[in-house]
């Protein structure tokens, strides 16, 4: 069987990249950033159970440039993770499909994770200050 000249199934290459593909592309990809993330989390649980050494190994890490950054990247990635899925549930409801709706509802699930995330941390960066 000759399927050298068959269409190929339409993909990313042939759709003109709309807002809500990348809402849909950036829901996945903050899903498995959160499963990576986990990980982070497994560490510093067994640091804890540790000792006190493998705590400060863990939380020099955490505490560097770097180790914020990924935290920053995993809080906004929660954040857009839960209010994505916020707007999939009105989907399943019937609600906001309408093109105008999905792409305002894109828009503010996007400035709905940057203000939440931006307010956790300045939240927490108050916070200790308070406490320290």
């Amino acid at each position: 069987m000759n399927s050298g000249n068959r269409p190929l199934s339409p993909h990313i290459q042939v759709y003109r990249w709309q807002w809500t593909m990348l809402l849909s592309i950036t829901h996945r990809a903050t899903g498995i950033a959160l499963a990576a993330g986990s990980l982070l989390l497994v560490c510093w649980l067994l640091a804890v159970a540790s000792g006190p050494d493998a705590f400060a190994a863990v939380h020099g890490f955490v505490g560097s440039w770097f180790g914020r950054l990924l935290l920053f990247g995993w809080t906004w990635a929660l954040l857009y993770h839960l209010f994505n899925g916020i707007r999939h549930l009105f989907w399943d409801a019937g609600i906001g499909f309408e093109l105008p709706a999905a792409r305002a509802s894109g828009y503010a699930v996007v400035a709905a994770s940057v203000a939440a995330t931006l307010a956790v941390w300045i939240a927490g960066y108050m916070s200790a200050g308070a406490l320290g």
